[in-house]
């Protein structure tokens, strides 16, 4: 039977101790940093989703071991694994005992990086499309003392998104809006670049209501691919 034991053995022999170094410094892991703490083995994200391909049948007990690892890549494995299963499952319900289990695994802190969330939240978002109460879940999570739980509810529309659904994205951009931490400003700024790649109108409907609070950072990913005569319109509102 496979085990997250396996899928560590697996993981650390292809560890790079140079690399490690690199990452943590990439991902802010000294003392008051946003990642405070966290260690990494060296491992780029391609040959994590090798590994995590190879072990796809694994147990939600196996990978609930795997999203509380020490190891940043092993956590990111896991949630690779607990994804692909997601998006295999059947049935609704099914798909809701992985969705809880990857709720529980961020309030409990195991998702705690925006690469982690990042990757897995735009295909997790997938549950709360058929949710009557998901604008409750995405603002409760908006409104989070958690760093990325407020991340992850950003993220999540990019889910609406794929279906033709801005809204949803707009309205906790709103919620976000005065955010203090520069992890939402890109995120936040993110998402509204990708409404305007589907609806410019909208977009900059959105920005002539919201230009004068909206943080520098958001308003450049924002209008990233507006001409740089339209940028800079924008930056000088």
């Amino acid at each position: 039977m496979l085990t997250a034991k396996d899928v560590v053995s697996d993981l650390k022999q292809i560890a790079n101790s140079r690399k490690a170094i690199d990452l943590q410094r990439f991902f802010k892991t000294g003392p008051g940093d946003y990642a405070e703490g966290d260690i990494f083995l060296g491992i780029v994200v391609p040959q994590t989703r090798v590994i995590a391909k190879k072990y796809q049948d694994l147990s939600v007990p196996e990978i609930k071991r795997l999203t509380e690892s020490i190891y940043h890549e092993v956590r990111f494995c896991g949630l690779l694994i607990l994804v692909a299963q997601f998006e295999k499952a059947k049935t609704r319900a099914a798909q809701k005992r992985l969705f809880d289990f990857y709720i529980q695994q961020l309030k409990a802190g195991y998702i705690n990086n925006w690469d982690l969330i990042d990757v897995t939240a735009v295909r997790m978002g997938r549950y709360l499309l058929d949710e009557k109460s998901y604008l409750t879940t995405l603002r409760r999570l908006a409104k989070s003392k958690n760093l990325w739980e407020r991340r992850i509810s950003i993220v999540f529309t990019f889910a609406f998104q794929r279906i033709g659904e801005l809204d949803p994205t707009l309205e906790i951009a709103d919620l976000l809006l005065d955010d203090d931490h520069d992890l939402i400003h890109k995120a936040v700024g993110w998402a509204l670049r990708e409404v305007g790649k589907k609806d410019g109108p909208m977009l900059r409907n959105y920005l002539s209501v919201n230009v004068a609070q909206m943080p520098r950072t958001t308003l450049r990913y924002a209008i990233e691919k507006f001409s740089a005569s339209e940028r800079k319109k924008w930056l000088n509102a």
